[in-house]
């Protein structure tokens, strides 16, 4: 397949979030022509030198792989924690890695993508929750708005990151009261069994080595413990249901009914994160799972209209 005629052209889409990039090569009726994974890139990164060489060596390596499948005629690129301040950086960069034109490409922020994928303006909102944690609504005349999605420093509550961090404050304030109480924590243990050693060498080592991303997956950790029956660990996994509901209802309020739509990793974590959500929620709203593959709606954009 080629992308020498409408008939057969195909477009190129990118979901980057915090711990991987997916990228998908569609139609523009949809059909999936490849897909494939990257290493996590972040809108953070086009600030600095280094940031953007990196972001530039990943984008390299991803066009490398998907170019073995098809010549792209557009990308549309979705990318965390991307400003406006920063799109004609990554453009320019999404045009040289894929040797294209800037008129074909495009580039908005992940949640953005992820709004498009689950609703058509103006129909319902997106609580996402991956390694962070956000809302967003698109509305009718394609305006973007959102509550939360303002990185761990200043809260990003529910997501990934802060589920590990809240269960690894939760351990060591225990282990300052009594140490040696984590070998009768099934939290602590299956956390200490990810960090390598339960000693505070251990987990400094790691957390302060690690990326946001890789710090976020210690959330599988604490869901294990939960399945485990741990209380602590499932009052910490309803907690970040009830904050997730939080982002849900600001909009909500701000907009007024429409139903929600779930997505991302944190909600196949454990059934009780959904639930705590529900019952946060006003009485009445719709909400739905939602399995989102937001890379193949972005390849299903670009290859439609031509141009992102």
């Amino acid at each position: 397949m080629t992308a020498s005629s409408p008939a057969t052209r195909i477009g190129l889409g990118l979901d980057a979030g915090g711990t991987q990039t997916r990228w998908a090569l569609a139609t523009p009726d949809g059909q999936l022509v490849a897909q494939g994974q990257a290493a996590p890139i972040s809108g953070a990164q086009l600030g600095s030198d280094d940031g953007r060489a990196a972001f530039a060596r990943t984008l390299a390596e991803l066009a490398a792989d998907a170019s073995r499948h098809g010549a792209a005629s557009g990308v549309l690129a979705g990318i965390t924690g991307l400003g406006t301040e920063h799109t004609p950086t990554l453009n320019a960069l999404l045009a040289r890695a894929f040797a294209l034109p800037l008129s074909a490409v495009g580039s908005m922020s992940d949640i953005g993508l992820a709004c498009h994928a689950a609703f058509a303006p103006g129909q319902g909102y997106v609580v996402y929750a991956g390694t962070g944690s956000i809302a967003a609504y698109l509305d009718d005349a394609g305006a973007l708005h959102r509550a939360g999605g303002r990185g761990p420093v200043i809260d990003d509550a529910g997501g990934g990151h802060w589920i590990a961090r809240q269960a690894l404050r939760q351990v060591w304030r225990v282990e300052d009261v009594e140490p040696g109480a984590w070998q009768r924590s099934a939290l602590a243990r299956a956390l200490f069994d990810t960090l390598g050693g339960s000693d505070w060498a251990a987990t400094r080592q790691w957390v302060y080595g690690a990326t946001r991303g890789e710090i976020g997956m210690l959330a599988l950790a604490v869901a294990r413990a939960a399945h485990e029956g741990d209380v602590a660990a499932l009052a910490l996994l309803q907690e970040a249901g009830v904050e997730l509901a939080r982002l849900g209802r600001a909009l909500l309020r701000r907009h007024g009914a429409r139903p929600l739509a779930l997505a991302g990793r944190v909600f196949d974590l454990h059934p009780a994160i959904e639930t705590a959500l529900r019952d946060s929620l006003p009485a009445g709203t719709v909400s739905r799972r939602l399995i989102l593959h937001a890379h193949h709606t972005a390849a299903r954009l670009a290859a439609a209209r031509g141009r992102p």
